[in-house]
């Protein structure tokens, strides 16, 4: 019985105990205790079913079931600690309870379970809750980007492509932009979590499953899942549920990383989009006159960590043979990583969008700068009958004009537009204006105020969805 007390859940075949090496390598408490209280859950689920399988007596049961409950209080209350025998979360909590109720009762519930089994589902339960809490933070971002696109509505920018001038649009359209991948992220957490709920391992055992006539599905039930697994070994082996969760924050952390670069670029001296506000930004320590987008940087920091996270956790999961291998103790780490940044992240990028003030004086300024109306000059020509291969070159020989005097293309009046092609008559004028070009890309998707409007109505309602989904 070298491993019963000792934090440990094996050791009878071995005629002495591990070296100190090994321990230390072996110890994973320091990172798995935050799973107690999905151990506990577990536990209790198994007790509930080792008793309707008629292997512990009612009292047993009971007992059991109160012992958990302290050890449960004792972990929130901070008190419930680990001992440095303590081999991992599950081992720890098994000498625990043997304290609690005594060995006879106590070593019961270990029948028809395994470490294996056990952490597959309790990993499971814990990226559930945190992936709720992780797409509620991303709908924060999303909302606050959508309002301060609903205040702003009507406000022009430079659209860019290649970060060069290419074609006024709402500043509104713009943060939008930034909006959808976020929802995209929170759905693809939804579909995650639906397939992540409906597999439950609790009764796999160390791979093969168990001969104590056990009811896997009424574990799933009573730990929130809608089904068990229909292959045992599937259940303990697999790591694609941690896999995909490492993407889906690698993802979010991308999508946060565009935003926060641009708010980086708009904050300085040559942009001069935004005023970062003083309680979401930081100084310098020798430079007194420095606002500095640290929040922003951040993001982009530590979208670079995440990132690192889904790739190490991808090499660690590369080839391994079936079922359970120790290499998957490194499954844990990264994943707690991700959650941890993103749930320290995300509200701090929030607080920095939700006070951002936009320049929009300054947008508006450089809107039609950059010769960025000069698609419209094609596409009038195109509308007027001119083939656009032919529209296309007008407008860059308007360009090149326009360089050669060193001014716009708004600012070519009626003889110099005809000096370039007969077929520029005064009526181009018409989308030689932002609020022109703007109010003309009017089809679905499209950055007119109207089809913007629509657009800040749908991501609202698609908010409004994910949410009550969450709850």
């Amino acid at each position: 019985m070298s491993g019963t007390g000792t934090g440990k859940l094996w050791g009878a075949r071995f005629a002495g105990g591990p070296s100190p090496e090994l321990e230390a390598l072996s110890r994973s408490t320091h990172f798995d205790w935050r799973l107690v209280p999905y151990d506990l859950a577990g536990s209790r689920a198994h007790a509930r079913v080792l008793h309707g399988a008629g292997l512990l007596t009612d009292a047993d049961r009971d007992t059991l079931l109160a012992g958990l409950d302290r050890l449960g209080e004792a972990y929130d209350a901070g008190t419930l600690r680990p001992d440095d025998s303590d081999e991992d979360v599950h081992g720890a909590l098994e000498r625990l309870l043997l304290v609690e109720v005594g060995d006879e009762v106590g070593g019961r519930l270990r029948a028809g379970r395994s470490r294996n089994d056990q952490v597959a589902t309790l990993f499971r339960a814990f990226l559930r809750d945190h992936a709720r809490v992780v797409a509620g933070l991303l709908l924060d971002l999303a909302d606050a980007l959508t309002d301060q696109a609903e205040t702003h509505l009507g406000a022009v920018m430079p659209g860019r492509t290649h970060l060069q001038h290419a074609q006024p649009v709402l500043l509104s359209h713009h943060l939008l932009a930034h909006a959808w991948p976020l929802l995209r992220d929170v759905e693809r957490l939804r579909d995650w979590d639906a397939r992540t709920a409906a597999g439950s391992p609790y009764g796999s055992g160390a791979l093969a499953g168990s001969t104590l006539g056990l009811d896997p599905e009424a574990v799933a039930r009573d730990l929130g899942f809608t089904g068990s697994t229909p292959n045992s070994i599937d259940g303990t082996a697999a790591r694609d549920f941690v896999a995909e969760f490492a993407f889906v924050s690698a993802m979010a952390g991308v999508d946060v990383s565009r935003l926060a670069e641009e708010v980086i670029l708009w904050a300085t001296k040559e942009f001069g989009f935004v005023r970062l506000h003083d309680s979401w930004s930081t100084g310098s320590s020798i430079m007194p006159q420095k606002k500095n987008p640290d929040i922003a940087e951040l993001a982009r920091g530590k979208a670079g960590r995440l990132l690192g996270n889904l790739t190490g956790l991808m090499a660690t999961l590369k080839a391994l043979p079936l079922a359970y291998n120790r290499d998957l103790q490194e499954d844990k780490e990264p994943v707690f990583d991700s959650v941890d940044t993103l749930e320290v992240l995300l509200p701090a990028v929030t607080g920095m969008v939700a006070t951002l003030e936009f320049q929009v004086e300054r947008m508006a300024e450089l809107a039609p700068q950059g010769f960025s109306l000069a698609t419209d000059v094609a596409e009038w020509l195109v509308r007027e009958g001119v083939p656009f291969r032919v529209a296309h070159e007008v407008a860059g020989a308007c360009v090149r004009r326009c360089e050669e005097l060193g001014c716009e293309l708004s600012d070519l009046d009626e003889d110099e537009l005809a000096a370039v092609d007969a077929r520029l008559t005064p009526a181009v004028r018409e989308v030689l204006t932002v609020e022109g070009s703007v109010a003309s890309r009017s089809a679905r998707g499209g950055t007119a105020p109207d089809r913007v409007a629509e657009q800040l109505a749908e991501a609202r309602a698609a908010s409004a969805s994910l949410r009550t989904a969450l709850a």
